[in-house]
């Protein structure tokens, strides 16, 4: 839960401080972070892989902002236009392609690379199931499958690189590309099915979901269809500009949902914890040290700073603030718990297809 903190606090300073300096200071310190807290496995290998898709879903960002986006000022080139019909938006693609808005489009694409950077650093470091156990009855089987997809990069590269160490393997050390491809797919998709029985059956061994609906289900489940159809009456509000109307619903949306997580989060004692460990004061030091940049960040912003946010419109270099990059020093509070040698090279990490199960706690 720490750690899950320290991700929230860096996303927000991402947030709050999006000019690519300041960005490339959260990757740094991320990146640092993962160095010296991550185990070896293949957690920690699937954070480059996060920061690629990062830096793929911005270059596609880009391109759709130049293609889109048209001022006709600073203009680099011009292609041939389309319009797309009015039943698809009516828009052009193509015409002029402007230095201003693919810089933006850039630094608007970095800002998403900081926060894959961020929480790829909590995927590599944080114990998925004890997040899962920490969560609430109401959340847990949500949990579930949010672990299970976390994992679902490190574990991918995992069975890559088995196959691809089988397939040189069978060759003699050689490189065979005719057929490459095919060798390497089928094996990679097989290893997910096994992966997919092995969990169904992990979960239907420790009877996950055997209980019957109690009467806090029955409630927590009508909560949340109220809570649901209340925040959709309030979108409809707030659509028809019945502001007072569409603030009482969402008042009372949020209100249903909070109930209903309640209702659904009494019976615990039916969801035994394996070893669940509490906050320590540490532990609490280290959120709260934590959350104290993107206040100060914030601050920064309520008190005029200029150089948090990047404006290509004149174009002009980013400016950097070292009080900005000051207040970006209490990202750093996990390098003042530095893991032993021990932990580095005895810790167990969970298998990927094994996560929902009992394993023991890293450290035990």
């Amino acid at each position: 839960m720490a750690w899950l903190a320290w991700a929230i606090a860096g996303a927000a300073t991402v947030q709050l401080a999006p000019s690519p300096v300041y960005v490339a200071l959260i990757i740094g310190i991320a990146w640092l972070i993962v160095e010296v807290h991550a185990p070896d496995g293949p957690y920690r290998r699937a954070f480059p892989a996060l920061l690629a898709v990062g830096v793929v879903f911005a270059l596609i960002r880009v391109v759709i902002s130049a293609l889109t986006a048209h001022a006709g000022i600073d203009v680099l080139m011009t292609l041939p236009e389309v319009t797309v019909p009015r039943l698809l938006g009516g828009f052009t693609l193509g015409g002029t392609v402007e230095a201003g808005v693919v810089l933006q489009s850039l630094s608007e694409g970095f800002a998403i690379v900081g926060m894959m950077a961020v929480f790829g650093a909590f995927n590599a470091i944080a114990s998925h199931y004890e997040l899962v156990q920490s969560s609430p009855r109401a959340f847990h089987e949500l949990g579930v499958i949010t672990t299970v997809a976390l994992a679902f990069v490190p574990s991918t590269i995992e069975s890559v690189s088995a196959v691809r160490e089988a397939d040189r393997a069978r060759t003699g050390g050689q490189s065979i590309k005719r057929g490459r491809i095919l060798r390497s797919i089928v094996p990679v998709l097989e290893r997910g099915m096994e992966r997919a029985v092995a969990l169904s059956e992990s979960m239907d061994a420790r009877g996950f979901g055997f209980a019957g609906s109690t009467r806090g289900d029955l409630a927590a489940g009508w909560c949340g269809l109220g809570a649901l159809l209340a925040l959709a009456a309030a979108f409809v509000a707030l659509v028809g500009r019945a502001r007072p109307a569409a603030i009482g619903l969402s008042v009372a949306g949020i209100a249903l949902l909070v109930a209903a997580t309640a209702f659904a989060s009494g019976r615990t004692r039916d969801r035994k914890r394996y070893r669940h460990r509490r906050m320590a004061g540490i532990d609490w030091a280290m959120v709260a040290c934590a959350l104290t940049a993107p206040l100060l960040v914030g601050l920064l912003g309520f008190g005029g700073e200029d150089s948090l946010v990047w404006h290509t419109t004149p174009l002009h270099w980013p400016t950097f603030e070292p009080l900005v990059a000051l207040a970006l020093i209490p990202l750093l509070v996990p390098l003042t718990r530095l893991p032993s040698a021990a932990r580095r090279t005895d810790i167990e990490m969970p298998e990927p297809e094994l996560l929902p199960t009992a394993a023991p706690v890293a450290g035990s």
